[in-house]
């Protein structure tokens, strides 16, 4: 078993730096099924010199290997990485997190156990990830009740054998846009049976700066962006299940029409309260509730986009 980590990144130098070093300090047991790894980092158009730096810095990361193309989203990005990847077994993370030295031996030992227990490799395996807004230490957040994830297929953190990408197609690249393209991806892997193998000693710490206030306007825009996606999502898979995961039903217009009074508790009307909770040394709770509105624009996105499509019925 040979590892390839594919890590698509744009602009994220600061916490890529911390992520690289993560996996340059990998520990791989004594005898173990991994024969070796390597990091194809696509960089996805960066303008902050990440790519300077890591040619500065080459010496220090003799796993990683680099790509780069022209800013076209993190589905492309991957797919370039597959493709030039050496593995057999893929292994997909995003540029901000940050992993513990046993990341990759845990992810090749619930490899060897699922295939023992499934009976073939139709199957992935799935670690666990950690928010923190640590960035000195991220290692040392503990796992919370809210980094709990339902999802079948993300790519923040799981480990699967390579053909089963090519076979399903890789990523579609029409999601340029944020979000949906790991989980479109799902569906397809789901259709050929894949199993997912929870993984939780297979770490990654996801850092993203403390809740502000400056950060909401780009906090809307991808909420917009990701009803958009979610609808071409929709429209690649018309299902039930699609529809509640881009919450295009009548239960998710109304909950976050009720909580948010039909758009009136917002980013305006909200500022003061936000702010107090941050002041108070409570970002994430602060996030929390911002959460309420920015559903109200999620929803709001998938039935503007939804209504621009039906007329093509």
């Amino acid at each position: 078993m040979f590892f390839s980590v594919v890590i698509p990144t744009y602009n994220r130098k600061p916490i890529l730096e911390k992520c690289l070093r993560a996996l340059e300090a990998q520990h791989l047991s004594a005898g173990s099924v991994v024969r070796g790894y390597d990091v194809v980092l696509v960089d996805d158009g960066s303008t902050d010199g990440t790519l300077e730096w890591l040619e500065a810095h080459s010496t220090e990361f003799p796993h990683v290997r680099s790509l780069s193309q022209d800013h076209q989203g993190p589905a492309a990005a991957r797919n370039l990485g597959v493709i030039k990847a050496t593995g057999d077994t893929i292994v997909f993370i995003d540029s901000d997190l940050v992993v513990t030295e046993n990341f990759l031996q845990a992810h090749a030992d619930a490899l060897v156990e699922g295939y023992r227990s499934v009976g073939s490799d139709r199957l992935f395996t799935y670690g666990r990830v950690i928010n923190t807004c640590n960035f000195d230490r991220p290692t040392a957040e503990p796992y919370k009740v809210t980094d709990f994830s339902a999802a079948y297929f993300a790519t923040g953190n799981v480990a699967i054998a390579r053909h089963w990408l090519e076979e399903a197609g890789l990523f579609d690249t029409r999601f340029q846009l944020y979000g949906w393209e790991d989980l479109e991806l799902g569906v397809r892997l789901k259709k050929y049976g894949l199993k997912l193998i929870k993984c939780p000693d297979a770490v990654g710490y996801h850092w993203h700066p403390p809740f502000s206030l400056e950060q909401i306007d780009s906090a809307i825009d991808r909420e917009i962006q990701r009803g958009r996606m979610g609808v071409l999502f929709y429209q690649k898979h018309p299902t039930w299940e699609v529809r509640m995961m881009i919450q295009m039903t009548w239960l998710h217009r109304m909950l976050w029409g009720l909580l948010s009074l039909g758009g009136r508790l917002n980013e305006s009307t909200m500022a003061l309260f936000l702010q107090a909770l941050i002041d108070r040394g409570k970002p994430q709770l602060a996030l929390e509730i911002a959460r309420i509105f920015l559903n109200w624009y999620n929803v709001r996105a998938v039935y503007a986009a939804y209504a621009e499509i039906k007329p093509q019925k």
